[in-house]
């Protein structure tokens, strides 16, 4: 199976992952599924995500569907299993330079319309490239999404404006998604499951814990 066929797709398994202190991490997110993931700073939350999408050397394997991380280079891997990091790159002076033709009901969901595409970066907020860098990787087509606090820099309306765009393309797609995530109450909004790492190990949260 080719991991540019547009048809890879499936089960997220993580396979006796370990990056950092972090060990033997065993973990399947069905499509379709957002597992929502906390921690204390610095306990591995990004290291593991980094992993997962094969920037951070590891021991273990991942799995999407039947295609084995290790089984393809890391460029075409990433594509499929796409990591938004909590801080957005950009490299070219336009935002329309770094989409592919996007919907436009997708921009207006995230506050947006056509000119945004003319804008440059450069007077980008932090917030408004958190956005448009969402809006990048779901214009990609991946198989998974990898989401590291993707709603950090928004005020708490724009959160949830953000949120309700995402799960429903989560759904729609039937992408596994693992969402960083701290704010216990947009946890309980979006996540069907919730770990959280503690002392080099990943603990299942309780629902009545995090609603």
């Amino acid at each position: 199976m080719s991991v540019n066929d547009s048809s890879v797709t499936g089960l997220l398994r993580l396979a006796r992952l370990g990056v950092g202190e972090l060990e033997g991490v065993d973990l399947a997110v069905e499509p379709g599924e957002i597992l929502c993931l906390s921690g204390a700073s610095g306990s591995g939350k990004s290291r593991l995500l980094r992993a997962v999408a094969d920037l951070e050397p590891h021991r273990g394997e991942v799995w999407l569907g039947e295609l084995a991380q290790s089984a393809v280079p890391g460029h075409r891997w990433r594509r499929r299993v796409m990591l938004v990091p909590a801080e957005s790159h950009w490299w070219a002076d336009r935002v329309g330079e770094h989409l592919a033709e996007p919907d436009v009901r997708d921009l207006e969901a995230l506050g947006f319309d056509r000119e945004v595409l003319e804008w440059q970066v450069s007077r980008l907020s932090s917030g408004e490239k958190q956005r448009l860098a969402l809006l990048r990787a779901l214009c990609c087509e991946p198989s998974a999404l990898l989401l590291d606090e993707p709603t950090a820099n928004l005020d708490d309306a724009t959160s949830r404006r953000v949120e309700t765009w995402l799960v429903e393309r989560v759904h729609e797609r039937g992408w596994p998604v693992i969402w960083v995530a701290h704010d216990r109450a947009q946890i309980g909004r979006v996540a069907k499951r919730h770990l959280r790492i503690l002392d080099g190990r990943l603990v299942e949260e309780e629902q009545a814990a995090w609603t």
